[in-house]
């Protein structure tokens, strides 16, 4: 589970570890140096390695007596282990994916309520009205595309565009059952065509002109990377990360009625290292932690409080047309859409 991160940002660590002192752990055990000893912090997360390398350093710097311990895995998957550990939790934080699944998860009695010190910066629309998750990123979806071999202008400038003939086999799209981004695209589509007969029949033309099904998001920014003629439907700030960070040749355009998410992060009901997971939760929502997210990771914050003058120009300039999504009732359908898309759409080839 340990992962050693490849990045050290000590100025940010200053920064962020100036936000808090370290404290014991839940035991205040003490070696013979007085010293306590080390104890951990267990998070899932969608967020990727690059993210989870970076932070296990930084918090591990700023609180040198817990071990932070990381599982990367798409946000189904981490719903389904946090449910099937009910009983004897391993996880203590979770840490991104869709609002959605975090409403289903307290629903179910998998996460607890807690409140965080920046509570008041976040609107009453990207948390939990009682405290059980909050947002921590606005992330729209959108039409990624190679640059080597088209433009923001050449690629569909509407949803619809993606079934015109043009598109046939040159779209490559994220297995969706275990990827909150795509579940999320599915129900979005059965909203926007307005029922779901309609959608249905919307997703099986989207279906036959796709190419290739990518297990993993990484697999998909490979294939996009190798084959330049392939567009995919995927979070606008992934293209931006990508081409950033790693050097893909990746944009993308977001067409009107985009799908918009709110990626949350919650603690885990009856976490094994409570006091640890509300350090770490706290720790990466910070006002600086989420400027740095922002500035490296591509991450759009949810939180009002932050200087805009702080955040990467695209952030700040991008309109958004954002498809009306009643979260509550996109919850309770999810997974009637998903056994459709599957028995209906995918095994049909």
């Amino acid at each position: 589970m340990k992962r050693w991160s490849i990045i050290y940002a000590l100025g940010l660590c200053a920064v962020l570890s100036a936000c808090s002192s370290p404290e014991p752990s839940e035991s205040g055990a003490t070696g013979d140096t007085g010293t306590p000893e080390k104890s951990i912090v267990v998070v899932y997360t969608p967020h990727g390695p690059e993210v989870g390398k970076d932070y296990e350093k930084l918090f591990e710097a700023a609180y040198p007596h817990i071990d932070m311990q990381w599982l990367d895995m798409g946000s189904q998957d981490v719903f389904n282990r946090i449910n099937a550990e009910q009983q004897r939790p391993s996880c203590d934080v979770w840490w991104g994916g869709p609002s959605t699944m975090f409403m289903k998860a307290a629903q179910q009695g998998l996460l607890a309520a807690y409140v965080p010190t920046w509570d008041a910066g976040v609107a009453d629309g990207f948390k939990d009205p009682t405290g059980y998750w909050y947002g921590t990123y606005k992330t729209p979806i959108a039409i990624m595309f190679n640059t080597r071999h088209y433009t923001r202008d050449s690629v569909p400038q509407t949803w619809s565009d993606l079934l015109a003939p043009v598109w046939d086999q040159k779209i490559a799209m994220r297995f969706p059952l275990p990827s909150g981004t795509m579940r999320t695209f599915i129900g979005s589509v059965m909203i926007r065509e307005g029922g779901d007969d309609a959608g249905i029949a919307w997703l099986k033309q989207l279906h036959a002109s796709t190419k290739d099904y990518p297990k993993s998001p990484q697999l998909l920014f490979d294939t996009m990377k190798r084959n330049e003629d392939l567009i995919s439907v995927w979070l606008a700030p992934d293209a931006v990360l990508q081409r950033e960070a790693n050097g893909y040749p990746f944009d993308f355009y977001v067409p009107a009625q985009a799908p918009v998410l709110t990626e949350g992060i919650a603690l885990v009901a009856n976490a094994p290292h409570r006091a640890n997971a509300e350090l770490f939760y706290e720790f990466v929502t910070t006002q600086e932690a989420l400027v740095h997210q922002a500035q490296t990771y591509a991450k759009i914050p949810t939180r009002s409080d932050i200087d805009s003058t702080q955040l990467p120009e695209w952030m700040t300039t991008q309109t958004i047309d954002a498809l009306p999504i009643d979260w509550n009732l996109f919850a309770e359908k999810e997974q009637e859409w998903m056994d459709r898309w599957k028995n209906e759409v995918y095994e049909t080839r």
